[in-house]
């Protein structure tokens, strides 16, 4: 296998939470930036969530290079429990203690990385030699914890409003690098 190239991309700055909130003024600017930042790459291939502010985030770069986004279900953001939880930042975290637990209604750190990276390998198998991936901070944080162990709540908790993450795959390695610099 030669190597694969994909982009992690965590969304724009979006009007909430729920699947149809979409990007703030502020996130249209970030996506333009975000398309402009990708301009210097060779992109073949963008999937995203099919939430309106991860593919709002990338449509500007779709639209300059004439690539149809790909909505993947599977890249939608984890859900961490369907009750009310004050404090759901010290949940959080020992979601990524504990890759099995699992809150009520929600879904484990495990579950959702699975669901993840079969997105991941089914990429690796494509044709293609780069692609763009865009989704939200938990799964981006818990795919890249698939690639390197180390990964978890404290990285979480660094990204911004977009973030990229660049992930090489060779024969025998995987190299993860954050390359967003916010500005």
């Amino acid at each position: 296998m030669s190597n694969k190239i994909f982009y992690l991309v965590r969304h724009c700055q979006a009007s909430g939470q729920e699947p149809e909130a979409p990007l703030t003024q502020e996130g249209i600017i970030q996506a333009n930036l975000l398309a402009d930042f990708f301009s210097r790459v060779h992109v073949e291939r963008i999937v995203s969530s099919p939430f309106v502010r991860a593919y709002q985030s990338i449509t500007p770069l779709a639209d300059r290079l004439g690539i149809t986004i790909e909505l993947d279900d599977r890249l939608r953001e984890r859900v961490l429990s369907t009750a009310v939880l004050p404090d759901w930042r010290d949940h959080l975290l020992k979601t990524f203690d504990d890759l099995d637990l699992c809150l009520v209604g929600g879904e484990s750190s495990r579950a959702a990385m699975q669901r993840g990276v079969a997105v991941v390998n089914e990429i690796l198998l494509h044709n293609t030699k780069t692609t763009i991936i865009v989704t939200h901070g938990n799964l981006m944080t818990l795919l890249l914890k698939h690639f390197h162990q180390q990964i978890g709540f404290a990285e979480w908790q660094r990204l911004t409003n977009p973030d990229i993450y660049n992930v090489v795959i060779g024969n025998d390695y995987v190299e993860v690098k954050r390359i967003w610099q916010k500005s």
